[in-house]
């Protein structure tokens, strides 16, 4: 809990906490199914009906108080955190939003803040806990436990080979991350490290036995926390084993735990005792009150630090899931929906301060249920970084068309001369500002909503730009361009924002571009954690190849004006459409300057060869011949 809150409330301070879900799937896997084979073992039966009853009051009040809350609140904020709402909704009431966001194309590892995103981990659980008690009871029909336990291993395996399959074959990373066939492993290697313990859960009588597995335990939980910091959400190897190791590490710290005494009493510690018994309620409540502080302030221009909106969010995280532990989750918990019913009315008959407490919450609930109402009625269709988009995308299909309707010429260069007679040049090639048919934009999604801007500084301007694309992608983008003679004599690339760059792909890029032209780089702004060694990359690919290549610094240019891009902050609207023109004209000043100098060095070089000549003209004039020997004879007579 604690590392998924670090990484979504504090972006870049823990770059691989979002690992915290697997490490629960295993601690829940575990724990759930031994409550289940400790039943059936005291019984000789599992009653599936209490089962999940007990499910249904432990997890759906709280839920049902933070979709109701947090939808009214977000009604009152407005504006993009309402966008998919009403599907994010239903995905919660009905435990299937993986499903729902995976069918929407929401992505959990972009910059979007939709409102109940979380939620998606506690669908996947409640999937599991609705069949998997259906199944152990085929399972509890085999006789041998280790056996019972290889099938749970089967299908783990099973769940992780089908992750790293769909991982490797390029598919969105939300895809795998959310999907429950591909994500079910860590629940099912707890449920076998569950069924493997049964009946066996004493601490281990040799003092030697004990020490060794306490030290696989301090191994796994090193490996846990080595990953937290290491594991990166955009790096497919993420995807092809690593959660993977963590669900295994996780349970071999469990199974220390439970069989050596110091290390479970060590992770029992108070302060994490209190996390882990109100783990629910802060994991609920984190991330729906960090997307609502940001949306406040971007909708009444309250400029803070990230971090404050993260330190805040915390505080009212715990406040939040205190007052939900003591008020809704463990009263119905402890005594049922009925029974807590009859309370509640048995305690209205004999106490005033009672019945207007009532009161309030009944009309509270009414506003909370009127308010998500609303909420639903008010969700706009798509958010303000899609609508950019999608006029960035308007614009370029027109220039398209206008530009398919007008006939084919050849980009201009970029120097001319005057010249007062053939081969006498009066003065160096002036290099001339660049036009928009002198350069050729090849970008993703924050290239494609600035087009329009792009446009009108630079009129005709060829952009292909699309949406998702990474830097990967550039050197065949730009290979393809050559071999059709399309690309011009400047060309700029707007890449980088979605995923990890390396310096051999940008290598790649400038060996497709070709020594000929000019190569311009812009530097990408998002909130993600591979943005600042992306920039690095560029910045030191840019000084080393300081002759073709410039920097457009979109990074520092919209650095001091973060609010005026899209929720996301990512994608520009018109302001930071403009902003984005204008970092890029600044990068074609320093072209133009760079240009200048390599004609005036090229031109000066041949005025001074010029000279030498005329200086040995006179020479050979002022001495008939000048030169001994045969080859003087020949020199001279030539």
């Amino acid at each position: 809990m604690i590392g998924v809150a670090v990484y979504h409330l504090f972006p870049g301070a823990l770059p691989g906490g979002f690992i915290g879900v697997d490490v629960f799937f295993v601690i829940s896997g575990f724990l759930i199914t031994g409550l289940l084979v400790e039943e059936r073992s005291g019984t000789g039966r599992i009653a599936l009906g209490s089962f999940w009853e007990r499910r249904a009051r432990r997890l759906l009040p709280a839920l049902a108080t933070l979709l109701l809350v947090c939808s009214t609140l977000a009604y009152l904020v407005g504006g993009d955190v309402l966008v998919g709402l009403p599907r994010q909704l239903i995905g919660a009431a009905t435990f299937s939003y993986n499903w729902t966001a995976i069918a929407a194309g929401a992505d959990y590892f972009g910059s979007t803040p939709e409102l109940f995103r979380n939620l998606w981990s506690l669908a996947v659980e409640e999937q599991f806990y609705l069949l998997w008690p259906l199944a152990l009871l085929l399972i509890c029909l085999i006789p041998a436990r280790w056996v019972r336990a290889v099938v749970l291993v089967v299908l783990a395996a099973g769940s992780a080979v089908a992750m790293a399959v769909l991982a490797v074959g390029g598919q969105d990373a939300t895809r795998v991350y959310f999907g429950s066939d591909t994500h079910v492993f860590g629940l099912a290697i707890g449920a076998a490290l569950a069924i493997a313990l049964s009946g066996s859960t004493a601490p281990l009588a040799s003092r030697v036995g004990r020490t060794a597995l306490a030290g696989v335990g301090v191994i796994g939980a090193g490996i846990v926390v080595a990953a937290a910091f290491l594991l990166r959400d955009d790096d497919v190897l993420t995807y092809r084993g690593g959660l993977l190791l963590v669900s295994l590490a996780t349970a071999a710290v469990i199974w220390a735990a439970v069989r050596t005494g110091w290390l479970g009493r060590a992770l029992d510690v108070t302060p994490l005792s209190w996390v882990g018994i109100r783990s629910y309620g802060l994991y609920l409540w984190h991330w729906p009150i960090f997307v609502l502080l940001g949306a406040a302030g971007r909708r009444y221009g309250i400029e803070v630090e990230p971090w404050v909106i993260g330190a805040a969010a915390a505080l009212l995280t715990v406040l939040a899931a205190t007052l939900s532990f003591a008020l809704i989750e463990q009263p119905i918990r402890r005594n049922g929906f009925v029974s807590t019913g009859r309370r509640i009315r048995a305690g209205l008959a004999n106490s005033v301060p009672l019945r207007v407490a009532a009161v309030a919450v009944t009309s509270i609930t009414v506003v909370a249920v009127a308010g998500t109402v609303l909420a639903i009625q008010a969700a706009p269709a798509s958010s303000s970084a899609q609508r950019y988009v999608a006029a960035g995308q308007a614009a370029v299909d027109v220039s398209d068309l206008e530009t398919a309707a007008a006939p084919a010429r050849p980009a201009p260069p970029l120097a001319s001369a005057v010249n007062a007679l053939p081969g006498a040049p009066t003065g160096p090639p002036q290099i001339q500002y660049p036009t928009g048919d002198q350069i050729s934009g090849i970008g993703d999604s924050v290239m494609l909503a600035s087009a329009a801007a792009l446009q009108s500084k630079f009129p005709g301007i060829a952009i292909d730009a699309s949406v998702s694309r990474s830097m990967f992608s550039g050197p065949e983008l730009v290979q393809g361009q050559v071999d059709v003679g399309t690309l011009r004599p400047i060309v700029v690339i707007g890449l980088g924002t979605n995923g990890s760059i390396t310096r051999a792909v940008l290598d790649q890029l400038l060996v497709a571009v070709g020594p000929s032209r000019q190569l311009v780089v812009l530097t990408v702004q998002a909130p993600r954690s591979w943005i600042p060694p992306n920039n690095a990359i560029i910045r030191a690919f840019a000084a080393d190849n300081s002759r073709n290549v410039t920097i457009s610094d979109w990074e520092a240019a919209i650095a001091p004006r973060i609010r005026v891009l899209a929720t996301d902050r990512v994608h520009p609207g018109p302001t930071g459409a403009g902003i984005y023109a204008d970092a890029l004209a600044q990068a074609m000043n320093q072209v133009v300057e760079r240009q200048q100098r390599v004609a005036d060095a090229k031109y000066a070089a041949e005025v001074e060869l010029g000279k030498q000549r005329t200086r040995i003209i006179q020479l050979m004039a002022l001495s008939p011949c000048p030169l001994p020997g045969a080859a003087g004879g020949i020199l001279c007579s030539a």
